[in-house]
């Protein structure tokens, strides 16, 4: 019976990446004077189960690489070789090639041919660059000491190459390097049970491989076979009990059917604010057991909520694992000794926020290895270690999640941004506070670099960051000590579906306004307003400073609305370390709203971030706090 494969391809694409990731993450946390044996072991087995799923597809080009591959590998763990930072550097070359081609298969992207020459025959010499023994005695002790290897004492040893391996032990790979097969046709026959995909359809042939095996080995003792089978038995036994409960504790469900969950779920939200609203009326007022049912509704649909949400939630270290690896690379191209340090990994918020934050945190990374963390002979001569230390850290503080990057450099140099400033011109006074000064370098194309590197330097960056945290509804802060280092503070929402607002109206129109945005309202009554530009302008004087008042009738050409501040109320945002005052009618009150995109749904229209649907069934637009404060300072 012939069986179509590629409907399997997908879950193959996921569980090879998630070995890829973890190979790398254990590779770069190896001590390479001293290498744990069980690291060295998971390392060769998500190589060896990539490698088996990529027979089992027939994706060629992966099982040739994983195979080269898994030969040094096995090598390491059996201690028949010594690991170096040559073959960790191989082995993450080796791990960048085989994503690359699983992209190529997944539809994405394309592999440079001579790139996966190169990583082959790097390995392939790495492979045959130190001899198991150094005599023929201390090859004899080998096979004594372990049976399995040797089976026969003159025959030379395999060559490193994509048809033969060294001989391994049973537990990983029974019939493994037996045969002079095709990598893709033994990594069929060797790999169980069709990759754990299929219960009977391809254990038929596999079935044969323990047989050759036992034949094989008709040379070893009976008693330390019977050991190794023991010891194999039971790793084997706690692996399957391993799996079997991670099955049975998770399952994988398409991102799309989450999402059209979650559309539902708020569509449910909108039809209890509706029902309780409609309560709220005269002939419904005292009906007690009505109200306790609507309230326990309430309870209810609150609870699961918050449940389906969950489901959308995902530990930072999703974005924290990618940074490791990067930071050993750059570190080692700016000639700078880095350690990593990670903080509150398990730290959870919305898959979209995972997306989305990947590029900004990359931008705040590297900054700090070029910019914060000296070189090592600057650090000795400040008093420091040589080595610098980078620190992400991530926790939950209030309805937000707080993500900061910190280092122990050099720190900000106030007077140098202060005089660059200067010397382009933008409106900067000595009696600054330092916040205001560190938010200088946010501004666009603002560097206080010397020399523009690959790295940085361009004046590209800081801005950059600012920008795209915004648009995700947070806002970035940072905090310095010349000498002692900088620290980076960015803050979001923990999800992008839900919002915290204030709902405000002007003339008949309500709008919501992002809670995370507002500073305080004030009454318009015993605010301090000023005119400015012949009483065409308001002005708000509040703690020393002037800030534009911003009228909501005017931005929407809103009729009916309130048309003197004083009569009004006045809410001061911030957004981008910049504040104003919005003018509005009335506050009504604050809200938790499911957003719905107006852009997709409609148009994107200025001043506007989505919209939501009130419980009386009638639109609100949620305003786009950042557009508004930017465009008054533009103007």
């Amino acid at each position: 019976m012939s069986i179509d494969l590629s409907q399997f391809h997908q879950i193959f694409f996921e569980e090879a990446a998630e070995h890829l990731r973890e190979m790398e993450a254990l590779l770069l946390g190896l001590d390479v004077a001293a290498p744990a044996m069980d690291d060295l072991n998971a390392i060769f087995r998500a190589a060896h189960s990539v490698k088996g799923g990529a027979g089992t597809f027939g994706f060629g080009d992966m099982t040739e690489v994983t195979h080269i591959l898994e030969t040094l590998l096995d090598k390491l763990r059996k201690q028949e070789m010594t690991l170096t930072d040559e073959m960790v550097n191989t082995f993450l070359e080796a791990g960048d090639v085989i994503s690359m081609q699983l992209a190529v298969h997944r539809g994405e992207g394309e592999v440079d041919a001579e790139v996966v020459r190169e990583v082959c025959e790097k390995l392939e010499r790495l492979t045959s660059a130190q001899q198991v023994a150094e005599d023929h005695a201390q090859a004899q002790a080998v096979v004594t000491e372990d049976p399995g290897y040797g089976f026969f004492d003159d025959v030379p040893a395999p060559s490193p190459s994509l048809q033969s391996a060294p001989a391994g032990s049973e537990e990983a790979d029974p019939g493994y390097g037996f045969f002079t097969e095709t990598p893709v046709e033994q990594a069929q026959r060797e790999q169980e049970q069709g990759y754990g995909f299929f219960d009977g359809a391809l254990a038929q042939p596999l079935a044969q491989a323990p047989e050759r095996t036992a034949s094989s080995l008709q040379a070893i003792p009976a008693a330390d076979t019977g050991r190794r089978a023991s010891d194999s038995g039971g790793r084997r036994a706690s692996d399957k009990a391993s799996t079997s409960q991670a099955e049975a504790s998770s399952i994988r469900v398409g991102v799309e059917k989450v999402d059209q969950l979650i559309n539902l779920m708020g569509e449910l939200v909108i039809t209890q604010a509706m029902l309780a609203q409609a309560a709220q009326g005269a002939e419904c007022a005292g009906n007690e057991s009505l109200q306790r049912s609507l309230y326990q509704l309430e309870r209810n649909t609150r609870d699961m909520q918050e449940a389906v949400m969950s489901i959308r939630m995902m530990p930072i270290s999703f974005v924290f694992s990618r940074f490791p690896r990067m930071v050993r690379d750059l570190a080692g191209k700016l000639g700078k000794q880095v350690e990593m340090k990670t903080i509150g990994e398990t730290t959870e918020l919305d898959k979209s926020l995972i997306e989305k934050i990947s590029d900004p945190m990359t931008h705040l990374v590297r900054n700090s290895l070029d910019h914060g963390i000296e070189s090592p002979e600057k650090r000795i001569e400040a008093g420091k270690s040589p080595c610098g230390t980078l620190t992400l850290k991530a926790y939950h503080q209030g309805g937000n999640v707080v993500i900061e990057v910190s280092d122990d450099g050099g720190g900000l140099n106030r007077g140098k941004i202060l005089q660059k400033a200067k010397e382009r011109g933008m409106p900067v006074r000595d009696d600054m506070s330092d916040q205001e000064v560190w938010a200088l370098i946010m501004e666009p194309g603002f560097s206080t670099a010397e020399v523009v590197t690959d790295v940085s330097g361009r004046g590209v960056g800081m801005d950059v960051v600012r920008r795209n945290i915004t648009e995700l509804g947070g806002r970035v802060e940072l905090d310095s000590v010349e000498g002692c280092g900088t620290r980076v503070i960015v803050r979001l929402p923990l999800t992008l579906a839900i919002l915290d607002g204030l709902s405000v109206t002007s003339g008949h129109q309500t709008y919501i306004i992002p809670l995370n945005a507002i500073i305080e309202s004030l009454p318009g009554a015993a605010a301090d307003i000023k005119t400015a530009s012949g009483g065409e302008e308001h002005l708000l004087h509040v703690r020393g400073q002037y800030l534009t008042i911003i009228a909501l009738h005017k931005m929407f050409g809103i009729e009916g609305a309130i048309q003197q501040p004083e009569r009004g109320i006045l809410v001061l945002l911030e957004a981008d370390s910049k504040k104003i005052a919005l003018f509005v009618d009335e506050l009504m009150g604050q809200h938790q709203v499911v957003l719905k995109s107006l852009e997709s749904n409609y148009r994107k229209v200025p001043y506007i971030s989505g919209a939501t649907i009130m419980g009386d069934g009638k639109v609100a637009l949620i305003l786009d706090a950042a557009a508004l404060v930017r465009a008054s300072h533009e103007a």
